[in-house]
């Protein structure tokens, strides 16, 4: 019997962080943008990650607790510190990522009062880099044995991409979700040759078993693989103030729109839409009402 006051439909695996930024440091790490994009539409999320015992620390649970992301996952390390990424801004809105180890979020530990939490949750989330080291990377490994709906976000970040650890967080998986250069990355990893992205899709598909991939494109838009079909969002001009987070918003957008079952091309062009409304402000998490994102889904679209 599950607990109400601790059960969540979404639990995202992984780092959780401050991004340096030139102008001052944000809250960020793909798991809690995710969560914090969740809540906001309507899909209650927890996060399972670990910071250090310092003010870092405390700043980042004091945001969570604001943000309604339930904390009771996440875990506190009197060793390694919270985890800072110094991130760099390149041709005006991309961003570039040196990301210090070791910090806490690399020695998340597993407990049964954990696997008992994802059991019960309807989607987990994931991506490659908390698996860089032994105990985040064991402790999810023990986790993706759950019967939750398993998203890997694949968020591949050189020097941290080991070809035998992706196999398996791709077989687990029953949604992937790329950019381009990360299928193209991937497929010839494992022995694909394919040029064109259709036929990448196919073989990853394939060879991992999995039914549904994204595939995401900046300003182009994404495109949604099920099974057979595909659907396709084109991306559309928007005013970038920085590209921090916004494919952690799509995703979120994206798995919210599967929890309330809708239709796979509405599905891809909603989250589409959330990826460009998130651009238009700053950072990974930016202060926003549902109504302003309809509002500018009704513009792009």
């Amino acid at each position: 019997m599950r607990s109400e006051t601790n059960y969540s439909t979404a639990i995202c695996y992984g780092e959780i962080l401050w991004d340096m930024l030139p102008d001052g440091p944000q809250p960020g790490g793909a798991p809690l943008n995710v969560a914090y994009h969740l809540n906001k539409l309507g899909v209650g999320a927890s996060i399972i990650s670990r910071v250090g015992n310092d003010l870092n620390g405390a700043k980042l649970e004091s945001l969570l607790e604001s943000w309604g992301v339930k904390m009771h996952l996440l875990q506190k390390d009197g060793e390694y510190p919270t985890s800072e990424v110094i991130a760099k801004m390149n041709n005006g809105n991309e961003v570039s990522y040196e990301i210090v180890f070791p910090v806490a979020w690399d020695f998340i530990k597993y407990s049964g009062s954990i696997s008992e939490q994802v059991k019960l949750s309807t989607y987990f989330i994931y991506g490659s880099l908390s698996s860089r080291n032994d105990t985040s990377r064991n402790t999810l490994f023990e986790l993706l044995e759950s019967d939750a709906i398993k998203v890997f976000d694949i968020n591949l970040r050189p020097p941290f991409i080991n070809r035998d650890l992706l196999e398996v967080l791709l077989v687990k998986a029953d949604i992937v979700k790329f950019n381009q250069a990360e299928l193209e990355m991937a497929q010839l990893l494992f022995g694909g040759s394919f040029c064109n992205e259709s036929s990448q899709i196919k073989f990853i598909q394939q060879h991992f078993n999995i039914p549904e991939i994204i595939v995401t494109k900046g300003e182009f838009g994404a495109s949604y693989y099920k099974n057979d079909e595909t659907y396709n969002a084109w991306g559309t001009e928007v005013k970038v103030i920085d590209t921090i987070g916004s494919g952690d918003a799509f995703l979120a957008a994206f798995i919210a729109n599967h929890y309330f079952k809708n239709d796979p091309q509405l599905i891809i062009k909603n989250s589409v839409a959330m990826g460009a409304f998130i651009a238009t402000k700053k950072g990974g998490c930016p202060e926003y009402k549902i109504a302003d994102y309809l509002d500018s889904k009704n513009q792009i679209f």
